[in-house]
């Protein structure tokens, strides 16, 4: 099969090869980029022996006549050099359920496959030529992005966060000082920040801009490869179930079923900002101002791959593959501590809110085993996991040694003008 090449969901550009989209990131009509196609799964890929042999397999298809294979396998090697373990629960009405722990990388995030695999194709796709990344975070995706790309030769990083809306472990992840790296806190919401990105890429006033977020395909291609890394041990085609905020996860996890991979229904597990679920439930979908959580990572009122997704299916076509959850921050907590109580699990809050849906959605599914993607190591909020289970989780050697890291950190007005005065700088 030729490789995909990649249009805008907005219909206002010509196909374009994958290191184009990958280094513009944004459309120039403002739209995000997807695939023409969706290659199959490479053959053999289950007996693949590691994770990086798994990573390069399934990316082949989609970058064989662009990035050869010597040189993917070298950077996929470099990029996903820790463990994703795929932990089965035992006990209180857990069994059958398996967390796959996505957190094991150098920020303790799901993000760091992404961002990682992504920084390594920039540095390939760049070629002795400069950029700035930009992105918008929530939580997770700005430390991810900071640490991937912190270093690599031409890349500049300006990242984006709410002021006071991340969890102090998070927050020094994002501040800590590294090579190439900006970090400002918006004195507003993750949409305040995610606006002004998107502004900034509208009109770039002559700064070469592209994204390190789920907005770029090169951070979504990546991610298929843990559900592939998850589903090739199970027997039977599981309910998925994905902590989701901005949907890039979720995304990312379609395109892998539309390639071949077998889920027998994917979960969409909210908290309280719950527009997707709501759409799912047959509501017309439509943003909101986001809500503060204990899983802060997924407040998210506009999500933007909700796009991305009603661009590559129906609405009916979602509802049917989708099931959409809402948990609240109580449901949260107590699910953390059930967790722990029947199991010895410890589980982050972002985790709970995937596991209270996966035992709603199993009650209705019985015979269903569930793969929650545990999307971040419960050491980075140590006051939800002390209110849910009496004790503070066991942090890493390496979240230690970063928490007495410099840090560098400017404060900005959710305001235009301020972010372009730190791009011209």
């Amino acid at each position: 099969m030729t490789p995909p090449r990649y249009v805008s969901t907005r219909h206002g550009t010509a196909p374009v090869p994958f290191r184009e989209a990958l280094l513009r990131g944004l459309a120039p009509d403002g739209g995000l980029y997807v695939p023409t196609i969706v290659p199959s799964l490479a053959p053999g890929w289950r007996d693949a022996p590691t994770l990086p042999d798994l990573g390069t397999r399934l990316l082949m298809p989609w970058l064989a006549d662009e990035v050869g294979p010597d040189r993917l396998a070298a950077l996929v090697g470099d990029a996903l050099d820790f463990p994703i373990p795929l932990v089965p629960l035992s006990g209180g009405g857990w069994d059958g359920v398996h967390v796959l722990e996505l957190f094991h990388g150098p920020t303790l995030s799901f993000k760091d496959v992404g961002a990682r695999t992504m920084a390594r194709l920039f540095g390939w796709a760049l070629d002795g030529e400069e950029v700035t990344i930009l992105a918008a975070t929530s939580g997770d995706t700005g430390s991810a992005v900071a640490d991937g790309f912190a270093g690599i030769p031409g890349v500049r990083v300006v990242l984006l966060f709410p002021e006071g809306q991340v969890s102090p472990v998070q927050r020094r992840q994002l501040v800590a000082e590294r090579e190439g790296v900006r970090a400002l806190a918006v004195r507003g919401t993750f949409d305040d920040c995610q606006r002004l990105v998107k502004a900034a890429f509208a009109d770039p006033q002559g700064a070469r801009l592209s994204s390190a977020n789920s907005i770029n395909i090169g951070r979504l291609l990546p991610q298929m490869l843990y559900y592939a890394w998850a589903l090739r041990a199970m027997e039977t085609a599981p309910l998925v179930v994905v902590p989701s905020g901005n949907l890039g996860n979720l995304t990312a996890g379609m395109l892998a079923a539309n390639a071949g991979l077998v889920v027998r229904r994917f979960v969409a597990a909210h908290n309280a900002n719950a527009g997707f679920a709501h759409f799912l439930g047959g509501a017309d979908p439509s943003p909101a101002d986001s809500v503060r959580t204990l899983s802060n990572a997924m407040d998210v009122g506009a999500p933007s791959n909700l796009e991305r997704l009603r661009w590559l299916y129906s609405d009916g076509d979602l509802r049917r593959r989708i099931a959409g959850e809402t948990v609240t921050d109580e449901e949260t907590v107590q699910t953390m501590r059930e967790v722990f109580d029947a199991t010895g699990y410890v589980a982050d809050p972002h985790t709970a809110v995937g596991l209270a849906a996966a035992r709603r959605q199993r009650a209705a599914h019985p015979e269903a085993p569930a793969v929650v993607l545990s999307t971040a190591h419960p050491a980075k909020f140590p006051e939800a996991v002390q209110r849910a289970i009496g004790r503070e989780p066991e942090a890493p050697a390496r979240l230690a040694a970063l928490l007495d890291a410099p840090e560098r950190v400017e404060t900005i007005a959710p305001d235009l003008d301020a972010l372009r005065r730190v791009l011209s700088g």
